[in-house]
């Protein structure tokens, strides 16, 4: 009897024991330095918390080569409490790396290991040619996307390569993205100097039109970031109607469209002015042809159409306006969208040319 109460209380103590004890955790067990100069040293300090019921001590920090250990905090740290390591990695060598910090500690977890990598270049990268447009430290190659026409159920994908030029890393992350649009950044956090990549994907199947289809989405620079033409991208998709379930004879009766021109010069414009161009529109079909869907890509482009459809051997006008003066304020390309019956060109795309001449 005495044996087991013996064996019991020491069971217990030795329980006590361990779970009396100091735990260490790190803000970050992984960090990347980014692209970084050569020689020139960066630092890095990491948070650490004393997340046990017993005071952390840290007793030691080690690092692998091209490493320095900076600092770190030398007096208990009280439980809940934070203190710091910071290391610094001197960049001489050329090239890519990946390096550890060792953390020695009276924790349960005695060592404690911190990777830090990242490159080291010659100079600052400039992604001016590659990325040409800016949204604060973010450079990106395109501030407009086109998705190619797409039919109900095609699951098409877009793709925006950017860069962070900023000295902190980045949480890349699109906002106000309508139901349709799905994204998915790689990587999600994008360190200084590293280029990375935005996925978009298009679900037709939440298109509610056929036809052109347009919204704004919006980067954030920054946690909390607002929505602002300074952070704005173009978005447009086109969904065509499908003609799958046609058999031989519908299509060989199928509607013709035919157009006197695809491609409007619309000449010189005061940057006041107006232009104007007919197009003629006719169905060399053996049925009638049916104008579906006509929309502009510009605010500053109308168009009028004389009648929606179109018997076989007949013709009509489409007449194209493009006012200058707005063509200044407002995006979107030049463009004018058709959809029809017709099943060898469903979609058919109007591109107009114009010069403007500004005006004292």
């Amino acid at each position: 009897m005495k044996r087991t109460l013996l064996l019991a209380c020491c069971s217990f103590f030795l329980s006590l024991t361990a779970w009396s004890q100091a735990r260490i955790s790190i803000n970050e067990e992984v960090y990347d330095f980014g692209v970084i100069p050569r020689s020139k040293p960066v630092t890095r300090e990491f948070i650490v918390t004393n997340t046990g019921n017993q005071p952390l001590v840290i007793s030691n920090v080690t690092t692998s080569c091209a490493c320095t250990v900076a600092g770190w905090t030398k007096e208990p740290i009280a439980p809940g409490g934070t203190g710091f390591v910071r290391s610094t990695f001197d960049a001489k060598a050329m090239g890519r790396f990946q390096k550890s910090v060792n953390i020695y500690s009276n924790a349960t977890e005695h060592v404690k290991y911190i990777t830090v990598k990242g490159e080291v270049a010659l100079g600052v990268i400039n992604y001016k040619k590659d990325l040409p447009f800016e949204i604060g430290t973010i450079r990106l190659d395109k501030r407009y996307i086109e998705f190619s026409p797409a039919n109900r159920g095609d699951i098409p994908t877009a793709v925006i390569q950017l860069a962070n030029t900023s000295d902190k890393s980045i949480e890349v992350t699109l906002m106000h993205l309508p139901p349709y649009l799905k994204a998915e950044a790689k990587p999600a956090i994008l360190s200084h100097g590293r280029k990375g990549k935005i996925i978009l994907t298009l679900n037709t199947n939440k298109l509610t039109d056929f036809g052109l289809t347009q919204t704004s989405v919006y980067l954030a620079r920054y946690s909390g970031d607002k929505v602002s033409s300074e952070n704005e991208i173009d978005i447009s998709a086109i969904l065509l109607p499908g003609f799958t379930g046609m058999t031989p004879l519908q299509l060989g009766k199928a509607p013709q469209i035919k157009l006197s021109s695809k491609d409007l010069d619309m000449g010189v414009v005061t940057s006041k002015g107006k232009a104007a161009q007919t197009i003629i529109i006719t169905n060399t079909g053996k049925s009638r042809l049916e104008i579906k869907k006509l929309q502009v890509f510009n605010s500053a482009v109308s168009v009028s159409l004389r009648k929606k459809s179109i018997e076989p051997g007949q013709s009509t006008k489409l007449k194209v306006e493009l006012s200058a003066k707005w063509l200044k304020r407002t995006k979107g390309e030049k463009k004018v969208l058709m959809i029809t019956n017709d099943p060898s060109n469903p979609l058919v795309m109007i591109n107009l040319k114009v010069k403007i001449k500004d005006t004292k």
